[in-house]
């Protein structure tokens, strides 16, 4: 048994609403009292278990014994997923009334960037119900299916595949063919999973990829490399929230949020009443 802390305010009846809603069944397991899911980490198998304890302020992660070998990497992925890192007071003196209403939500991170960045594709357009059904299918057709449940594809196997395989599952053709240029780009070692020193810069070279977007970019960002400062002026909530103004205003607006950006961005996804200051 092993215990992460973190720093008070943590909403995780948020949390857990957030990723339920985009759990692929077979490989992720979400209620409000934990936080379970399948991991492959260099051939071993296993799945983990993270259950929080709100008056202790941090979380107990349970481990299957095959993964207490490579204990100390599955839980910095954890820390990463929940975001264990996040100082929710250095947050607010920046965002101040927009992070009052909510302070302990937190943008939660990834266990693979790989398969976070194919989940982003998947979701371009479409609903978050139907992005997680779409991660379900393509899971369940090219992923292997272990004895602690279902694992999500591997670049290798994605990278081989045909086209009009990957399309059958749902996407259309142009959709499936920016995942397997991703995967072969991910095994070529081409493709930016980790952070870079300058996210801009890290944003430009993940539009260069076809059927990358801009929106598609910066999603992956914030869970995938966990960026704390982007801010998606493109957002269709948050063309609705700017009302009347343009993507270069929303973008001037939005920098009295640096460097918490990401989180402004959090916050007024889910904050329906909010309204920029106009003066």
């Amino acid at each position: 048994m092993f215990f992460l802390p973190y720093k008070p305010p943590y909403d995780w009846v948020w949390m857990s609403q957030f990723l339920a809603a985009r759990a692929v069944n077979g490989l992720e397991d979400v209620t409000q009292e934990s936080f379970s899911r399948v991991m492959a980490i260099g051939g071993v198998t296993g799945l983990v278990i993270a259950r929080p304890e709100p008056q202790q302020h941090r979380v107990q992660v349970a481990l299957s014994p095959s993964l207490v070998p490579v204990a100390e990497t599955v839980l910095a992925r954890v820390r990463h997923w929940l975001n264990l890192g996040l100082n929710p007071e250095e947050v607010s003196q920046v965002l101040g009334p927009l992070a009052a209403v909510n302070p302990g939500i937190r943008m939660p991170g990834c266990i693979c960037p790989f398969e976070q960045m194919v989940r982003a594709i998947l979701g371009q357009l479409v609903s978050v119900k139907m992005a997680a059904q779409l991660a379900t299918r393509l899971a369940h057709t090219f992923g292997t299916a272990s004895p602690h449940g279902q694992l999500f594809p591997q670049a290798e196997v994605l990278a081989d595949c045909d086209p009009l395989a990957v399309k059958s599952v749902g996407m259309s053709l142009r959709r499936a063919e920016t995942i397997i240029t991703l995967a072969q780009s991910v095994v070529a070692g081409s493709f930016p999973l980790t952070p870079p020193e300058d996210t801009a810069a890290g944003l430009k070279q993940l539009m260069s990829w076809p059927g990358i977007g801009r929106w598609t970019a910066s999603y992956f960002a914030l869970r995938g490399w966990g960026a704390q400062d982007v801010f998606l002026e493109d957002d269709y909530l948050i063309k609705q929230r700017f009302a009347g103004m343009t993507p270069g205003q929303i973008r001037q607006y939005a920098r009295r949020w640096a460097p918490w950006r990401s989180l402004a961005l959090l916050h007024i996804w889910n904050n329906a009443g909010w309204q920029p200051e106009l003066s």
